[in-house]
């Protein structure tokens, strides 16, 4: 399986707290079948004022006591106007590449969507960069009225579901949300989000065979494994 969503690079966000516990957690992801795994901690101004460099400063902590964990560099993005400059800049951290476009993950506020934020997603895809929405099941918005996602669906966005949210890790509205993403089809991919050692782990297997249960296993494995290795290119 391949993890396309998770915080385990130390000190830099809300993420690991330390070396140690982001080697931890790269054993505990090899330990359930990840095979790859890519870091994407959160750039957010004000709050966590991540770049390239912050990023790959903190990935190497990691590889001078461990370089066998086969990871690559990105970030979760949240949704601010600084985008637009970031991306003219060539700055922006991208998971890989799908649909010809670089992929973004890209994250909404928690509780609402913002007015115009199909236009920014519009204005990315025109300039060759495909949004992936993280944990859309999440938003509290969502829960009230999943319509909201329609029209990042139409421009063709990807959607990341969270594996905890199948497990109900994020209470019912998340699951029921998150398993209409995926019996609609509108699931691209299952990631971890994880976090830390405790509640928000780095683990794929379990949220893999809760999708079996519902979509069967050809199309819960392309969620872990076959879209995702195609995104970054493995």
């Amino acid at each position: 399986m391949i993890d396309l969503h998770c915080h385990i690079l130390p000190g830099i966000d809300d993420g690991a707290d330390q070396v140690s516990t982001s080697l931890h957690m790269l054993a505990m992801a090899r330990d359930d079948g990840i095979t790859h795994s890519v870091m994407t901690p959160h750039i957010e101004p004000g709050r966590f004022d991540n770049n390239q460099q912050t990023i790959a400063a903190a990935a190497s902590l990691i590889r001078q006591q461990d370089n066998s964990y086969s990871f690559s560099l990105a970030a979760e993005v949240r949704l601010d106007p600084q985008i637009m400059l970031w991306a003219k800049q060539e700055v922006l951290p991208f998971i890989g590449r799908y649909r010809q476009k670089n992929v973004l993950l890209l994250e909404f506020p928690h509780a609402h969507i913002p007015p115009g934020s199909d236009n920014l997603t519009a204005w990315l895809l025109k300039q060759g960069i495909l949004p992936m929405i993280a944990h859309p099941e999440r938003n509290r918005a969502v829960w009230e009225q999943p319509a909201k996602l329609l029209p990042f669906i139409k421009q063709g966005c990807l959607m990341q579901v969270t594996a905890n949210s199948l497990l109900g890790g994020f209470g019912e509205r998340s699951l029921l949300r998150a398993k209409a993403l995926l019996e609609e089809g509108h699931a691209s991919v299952i990631a971890s989000d994880a976090h830390n050692l405790s509640n928000r782990t780095p683990k794929l297997s379990a949220a893999l065979a809760k999708a079996e249960q519902w979509l069967g296993h050809d199309k819960a494995r392309a969620l872990v494994l076959d879209t995702p290795a195609e995104i970054v290119g493995l």
